[in-house]
């Protein structure tokens, strides 16, 4: 069964367009190593939370905005096989030079699928 990657960051709003440039970059070099979806999400309906919520997790600031994203692949293996390759592309280091957001509240894990439907 397939294996994703999930990530939940915080990205200032006036860098949206960055941001999405920037992922839409990326997303063609995780799908070139494997990777059989890319998927980035901004927030539209992120309710606060009181003890947890997505936005206390990220330690969101003033002017940004919740990003939730996942990438998958067709299993484990192939995931751990092709991330460190994907780390070390020239594309991905020039990428980490221009992060539009704050990548040290960067959230994120890798997880075994467990149900997959589909209509």
């Amino acid at each position: 069964m397939s294996y994703v990657d999930g990530f939940v960051a915080a990205v200032p709003e006036e860098n949206k367009q960055l941001y999405i440039e920037h992922t839409q970059r990326v997303a063609k070099v995780f799908i070139e190593y494997g990777a059989t979806q890319y998927v980035e999400c901004w927030e539209d309906d992120v309710p606060d939370g009181k003890m947890t919520s997505m936005k206390m997790a990220v330690k969101l600031a003033a002017g940004e905005s919740v990003v939730f994203s996942w990438i998958v692949w067709p299993s484990k293996q192939v995931r751990d096989q092709m991330v460190s390759k994907v780390m070390q592309d020239p594309r991905i280091e020039q990428e980490k030079e221009r992060m539009p957001f704050d990548a040290s509240r960067l959230i994120f894990g890798g997880f075994e699928t467990v149900v997959d439907e589909s209509a």
